[in-house]
């Protein structure tokens, strides 16, 4: 299939060469020094019907037959015949249940928009029967409708992988990139595309661009994993000197930026990767040692401006305020940074609303007794989050609302909690009372951090649910409830909820309590 979003969440290089900001992620040459890692990914693609241009029917790739042991490891060839002009950017797969001898009772995991006999009255929406979706590298393969390009699949015990099997062109440069290998950066799909979406670049370029102005000869801290940030702290300021801590990135990260470092015209005696990073850096580091990097010392010194995306590379997919690990980090650099360190993002604020999330309830609530069938038992292995009794509470879920299935907002959108990083890391507590926009069940409620980048409060980066590429925490009731504007509509609708909110940021633990009036 051709889809322009699935195209953005694998080609960095090719995105990266539409915006023009001088940073080069993913420098002419070397297109294959930040790339997904080779499997299949979960989506639910009945969310991006309106995004994707099929350009095959569907087709079988592997049949098993359960009456026997199965082969461990496989491999086909399947001619596939173009009905649509087109990139192929991606091939989408799921699964087929034949459930009876005679094929007549079939179980479907196919998207909806898919017409075929075993797909026919399955319309139930399953967060736990995804599709898979597997990325072709670059641009995709250009095809014409009417003509057959042949498809190589293989299969192990547990996974399935593709390949269109294209010739590259003698003068493609990506021939010349075989030994970036050993310092590739595997990313999710979601990162790839932020690093490619041109509004969070120029936000973020515009934060770091403001904040150096009037520095001489900054020293700028990366607590995070960012190496946009890297980049663009030494590309900006030809005087700057940058200390990238890469605490998940570690020795990657340093290889990555000598490869990059020509294109990004600076050099790396501005840029330092510790080989070995330790809990806290305080000034007492210095006494009785010989430090053999200036940048090194001069960090143990003082800091001028101390900045992060946030995001960390073992975060990914986590709940959004994981991400407040950035605050902790802060608070044991303390002792190094100068009396005016810029602190960026400056604050961050915890937001939620309340929603009504049916689909996504029915497929995380208790199971009980299923035909006959005691199903009790794996509630606490499921995480079951709905219909648990008093007084337990679900965990919070970390989900992409968009794919969430059928989804409703109830709630105006409010303000639970503020973390101020201008200030060393505290707990904090936070009430809320809201009224209800519209009338429906209420499922639980959902929440994100906005990161405030600026003092100015102008430049926000919002990892809310109209944002495809962070995942938001979602917070279940046991029980679903029925709410209406003011409550007005009936004696049995409430018309507004108090929502309070516990964190402990050291431990980013949330407590979250809730009372519908």
């Amino acid at each position: 299939m051709a889809s322009t979003y699935l195209w953005k969440l694998h080609d960095l290089s090719g995105i990266e060469a539409k915006v023009s900001d001088g940073i080069h992620l993913v420098p002419t040459g070397s297109d294959s020094i930040i790339q997904v890692k080779s499997r299949q990914y979960p989506m639910h693609c009945d969310a991006i019907r309106e995004e994707i241009k099929l350009l095959s029917e569907p087709f079988e790739i592997f049949e098993f037959d359960f009456w026997k042991r199965p082969e461990s490891n496989g491999e086909t060839k399947v001619q596939v015949k173009v009905i649509d002009d087109g990139n192929i950017h991606a091939i989408v797969s799921w699964w087929v249940l034949q459930l009876d001898r005679e094929g007549t009772v079939f179980y479907s995991t196919a998207p909806r928009w898919i017409n075929s006999p075993a797909s026919i009255g399955y319309w139930d929406w399953c967060d736990h029967w995804k599709q898979c979706v597997w990325f072709f590298r670059g641009k995709g393969m250009s095809v014409s409708r009417g003509e057959e390009v042949l498809l190589e699949a293989s299969h192990t015990e547990t996974s399935v992988s593709y390949n269109l099997n294209v010739q590259v062109p003698k003068n493609d440069t990506r021939q010349h990139d075989h030994n970036i290998r050993d310092f590739q950066l595997l990313l999710s799909p979601e990162r790839i595309a932020i690093y490619g979406d041109s509004k969070w670049r120029s936000s973020v370029l515009a934060a770091v661009r403001n904040a150096l102005q009037g520095r001489v000869n900054p020293l700028c801290v990366v607590v995070d994993d960012s190496i946009f940030l890297t980049l663009l702290a030494a590309n900006l300021s030809k005087t700057s000197h940058v200390l990238s801590l890469f605490p998940g990135l570690r020795e990657k990260g340093a290889q990555y930026l000598e490869t990059v470092v020509k294109a990004n015209c600076f050099s790396m005696d501005r840029v330092e990767v510790p080989e070995k990073r330790k809990p806290c850096l305080t000034l007492q580091d210095t006494r009785g040692k010989k430090y053999s990097n200036k940048l090194l010392l001069r960090f143990l010194s003082q800091v001028d401006m101390l900045i992060g995306e946030p995001y960390y590379y073992a975060n990914e997919g986590m709940l959004p305020w994981q991400n407040l690990r950035f605050w902790k980090d802060r608070t044991l650099l303390d002792p190094v940074l100068s009396e005016d360190a810029l602190i960026m993002p400056c604050k961050g604020i915890l937001k939620a609303c309340a929603m009504s999330l049916p689909d996504l309830w029915c497929s995380r609530c208790c199971l009980g007794d299923v035909e006959g069938f005691d199903h009790s038992i794996v509630n606490t292995t499921l995480g079951a989050c709905g219909e648990l009794p008093a007084p337990k509470e679900g965990p919070f879920l970390p989900f992409s609302i968009w794919q969430c299935g059928e989804i409703k907002e109830l709630s105006e959108i409010f303000t639970i909690l503020e973390f101020d990083f201008s200030k060393p890391i505290s707990s904090c507590h936070g009430t809320a009372q809201v009224k209800f926009t519209e009338g429906g069940i209420c499922h639980g409620f959902v929440l994100w951090v906005d990161w405030i980048m600026d003092t100015d409060n102008s430049i926000v980066i919002s990892t809310g649910p109209e944002h495809r590429y962070w995942k938001q925490g979602v917070k279940l009731l046991s029980k679903p409830v029925a709410v209406g504007i003011n409550g007005c509509n009936s004696n049995s609708e409430y018309g507004s909820t108090i929502v309070e909110a516990l964190l402990e940021p050291s431990s980013s633990e949330l407590i979250l309590k809730h009372a519908f009036l």
